[in-house]
């Protein structure tokens, strides 16, 4: 996982996600807004991250993903997985009110 910027701050998160309740906007691609940053956090099983343009990204319990601002990407479970979403932004840039 790339390291986030140190001025990172978690201020939101997804519900637990499982292979059967993943939904479909999350399987397409889709995007953070501008500032926002996400870290993939897989607690059993693993999942493939996809980006375009990019290999795919396996994500384990001991290997999460980091999600850029506004980068086009989607999951697909692969077999049996239990996932949240964490999202960040940067205090540095004053976006946290």
């Amino acid at each position: 996982m790339t390291d986030f910027p140190q001025t990172l701050t978690k201020y939101s998160e997804s519900p637990e996600f499982t292979q059967d309740t993943i939904p479909l906007a999350l399987r397409r691609d889709h995007y953070t807004k501008d500032g926002v940053w996400g870290k993939i956090v897989v607690t059993e099983g693993e999942l493939l991250y996809l980006r375009e343009d990019l290999p795919a990204q396996v994500v384990t319990a001991t290997k999460p993903a980091t999600i850029f601002p506004t980068e086009p990407h989607s999951v697909s479970p692969r077999g049996n997985v239990r996932f949240k979403v964490e999202f960040y932004r940067d205090d540095a840039e004053g976006s946290l009110q």
